[in-house]
């Protein structure tokens, strides 16, 4: 596996979170809030999401790829909870039109593609590597706005997530690349 290129919260300064009120009504705070409660909405979607494009899939590895990012999925959602508490915010959701959209797309997919087929497998792996750039773009942002307004340990969390998620996207990657596009290309 490629060695993974280090993140800035590596590097970061440790000091103390900053509680300051003034940073508490910023308008790049309210966004950081906003951000954090759409990837919430969307952690949730993706559960019952992942369920079903496990149920789908064919090839067993695929299967239990499904089913060890649905519980990945389920820790950060809990993450995420202990970050509204550690920025002292309700924890709420937002809804993510994003991730709406790319679930459809996963449904379709399914829908379009013959059951038990490698075709289907080799379709699903792309649909849930869409889902999970989506993440990494929405993690990475909000881990260098965390950094920003000095929420440190609110960072540490949010890069847990990061690296999670990148190395699920490479195991995705791997997944296909090592048998299911190829035995896809087979099919008729």
């Amino acid at each position: 596996m490629a060695k993974k290129e280090s993140h800035p919260i590596d590097t970061m300064d440790k000091s103390t979170d900053n509680s300051d009120d003034k940073m508490k009504k910023s308008a790049l705070h309210k966004f950081f809030i906003s951000a954090l409660q759409d990837i919430y909405y969307a952690e949730h979607a993706l559960v019952d999401g992942l369920e079903k494009m496990q149920n789908s899939a064919t090839t067993e590895e695929l299967q239990d790829a499904f089913e060890d990012h649905q519980l990945q999925t389920k820790k950060h959602i809990s993450r995420l909870e202990k970050i509204f508490g550690l920025l002292d915010e309700k924890v709420e959701k937002k809804e993510c039109e994003a991730i709406k959209g790319l679930i459809k797309e996963a449904d379709e997919i399914i829908k379009s593609t013959k059951e038990g087929t490698m075709t289907r497998d080799a379709a699903l792996i792309i649909a849930a590597q869409k889902i999970e750039h989506y993440e990494i773009a929405t993690y990475g942002g909000l881990v260098q706005l965390a950094i920003t307004m000095e929420h440190h340990k609110v960072a540490e969390l949010l890069e847990k997530t990061l690296i999670e998620e990148e190395e699920t996207d490479d195991n995705l990657t791997d997944i296909a690349e090592t048998s299911i596009n190829f035995e896809a290309e087979e099919e008729n």
